[in-house]
């Protein structure tokens, strides 16, 4: 493997997660006595090839001082913005350290990833020398829908060959991704993740098959998996 170069981390927690139903951002939640983003946070600074995380947060926010990450001694926080991508670019923009050579963005409510697969994400992007996401290839069959009355119908079938569902961390050169999520702003192009704004910029990205069970909080449902996941994580895990 290519020596390491500095990696930071930047992980947009500005969200309120409306599809939780619940009165806190769905960050703050509670997992086995710590909040989905002590959890998150803990992954990634635990990584040794990890040097600082840029949290973005909202200024609203009314949790975060009173976690223990606000005393972290590798994180510090940016100002969340309207959309992901600009809490993004807040994080971007964070970065103390100029020589920062590549830049991991990870979702806070991603509490379940692993050392394995980052490993594997900054192992790839370095030996391809470009960046990539984690990503895991699409296994059911796909259905493009159509709604009448509020009510969704089935349009066409579509063949899953080549899909993929698109993960976090997504790994890229610090000042490329910058420089591409800039422009995207600028030319008012929607930009849904960091994959997103690097296609636009007209640059590839590497897909790196990750784990299926890197699951993404978004639904109440998704504690009790997320839970389920993590003690298992540590039931196996030398981490």
């Amino acid at each position: 493997m290519p020596k390491i170069p500095k990696i930071v981390a930047v992980i947009p927690a500005a969200g309120v997660g409306k599809r939780m139903q619940t009165n806190c951002p769905k960050q703050y939640l509670s997992i086995a006595n710590k909040t989905i983003l002590q959890h998150t946070v803990d992954k990634l600074a635990s990584h040794p090839s990890i040097i600082s995380i840029v949290i973005s947060v909202s200024k609203s926010d009314q949790y975060f001082a009173s976690t223990r990450l606000a005393e972290h001694p590798k994180v510090r926080v940016a100002n969340g913005g309207k959309e992901r991508v600009d809490s993004v670019l807040n994080g971007l923009c964070a970065i103390e350290d100029q020589t920062v050579d590549w830049v991991i963005v990870h979702d806070a409510a991603r509490p379940c990833i692993t050392h394995q697969d980052i490993d594997l994400l900054i192992e790839q992007c370095l030996l391809q020398q470009t960046g990539g996401l984690l990503a895991i290839p699409v296994r059911d069959t796909m259905k493009r829908s159509y709604v009448e009355d509020k009510t969704a119908f089935v349009k066409k079938t579509v063949a899953r060959e080549h899909l993929w569902h698109a993960l976090t961390p997504q790994m890229y050169p610090a000042k490329l991704l910058k420089n591409a999520i800039e422009q995207a702003l600028i030319d008012g192009e929607t930009v849904t993740d960091e994959a997103s704004a690097i296609e636009l910029a007209g640059e590839s990205s590497l897909l790196v098959q990750g784990r299926a069970d890197n699951i993404k909080i978004t639904q109440p449902d998704d504690l009790a998996m997320a839970e389920f996941i993590l003690l298992k994580q540590q039931d196996y895990s030398c981490e």
